[in-house]
């Protein structure tokens, strides 16, 4: 399974978590966090922009493989998650 996305094409058979989040910058500080935590908390924060993380790590492995696409809008990340879902269910 192939996604093609905007940066490359993913290969969805490979991956061990998929997820969206939200990046912000809390006081100079940059972090993820979750869309339901950006909710709750986003008139406290400045919001840099949306991503969409896939995660090819092994479980119980610390080095991390993801591959990250970014998304100026939570419209433009709902698109493009509903596109990947959408792999998932042929």
């Amino acid at each position: 399974m192939i996604y093609k996305s905007k940066d490359g094409d993913i290969d969805l058979s490979k991956i061990t978590r998929l997820y969206p989040a939200a990046v912000i910058d809390m006081y100079g500080e940059i972090a993820e966090m979750s869309l339901e935590w950006m909710d709750d908390n986003g008139d406290k924060v400045k919001l840099v922009h949306y991503v969409l993380v896939f995660d090819f790590t092994p479980i119980h492995e610390q080095v991390k493989q993801r591959q990250t696409l970014v998304y100026e809008t939570r419209e433009e990340l709902i698109l493009a998650m509903t596109e990947v879902a959408e792999f998932f269910q042929k």
